[in-house]
């Protein structure tokens, strides 16, 4: 029978790569995909490894609840943003400080599905936020954006000159006929 159980394991995405200002609050991000179902049995390991170097440290806990840290430095910090039926188990660190820091770990286990990969996030947090692809991106959507309403008011702007110009001779036209 185990031959002939398919072979899976629980697949994570994570942005792994993150930066974020001081003092405000951040989604660490965590989608997985699984095999089986989503059930009660389904469990949301979070941790973080400080980039100075220490111990691993508890972040948050999810299984049928989320389970808050009592104590430690994510206590009142961290909440539950996840959502298991679409395969989301992301939380929400709030209020930001530079010692937060580091290396954030999410583990997915789904049973049958417990193997895979665990999901990292590497968080800098910082005094401003560094000019990156998406602000480009979007300075140049909206440039673009821009330009093609001069371009459409400066058209309509050159037919209404020229039905007006074409309007003003054939009145002088109607005049001198007449």
């Amino acid at each position: 029978v185990v031959a002939l159980w398919p072979i899976a394991a629980v697949e994570i995405y994570t942005s792994q790569v993150l930066e974020a200002v001081n003092g405000t609050n951040v989604r660490l991000k965590c989608t997985f995909s699984s095999f089986a179902p989503v059930g009660d049995a389904l469990t949301v390991t979070w941790n973080f490894r400080p980039r100075d170097g220490g111990p691993e440290q508890f972040v948050f806990y999810y299984h049928v609840d989320p389970f808050k840290p009592m104590s430690g430095r994510f206590k009142d910090r961290v909440v539950w943003d996840g959502n298991p039926e679409r395969y989301d188990a992301s939380i929400i660190l709030w209020k930001l400080r530079f010692d937060d820091n580091g290396t954030y770990t999410c583990q997915v286990k789904n049973p049958p599905d417990v193997d895979g990969l665990i999901g990292e996030i590497r968080l800098s947090v910082v005094h401003t936020v560094r000019f990156s692809e998406i602000y480009f991106l979007a300075l140049a959507i909206g440039s673009a954006c821009a330009l093609m309403v001069i371009i459409v008011i400066a058209v309509v702007l050159v037919q209404h000159f020229r039905k007006k110009r074409w309007a003003e001779r054939a009145h002088k036209v109607v005049e001198i006929k007449s």
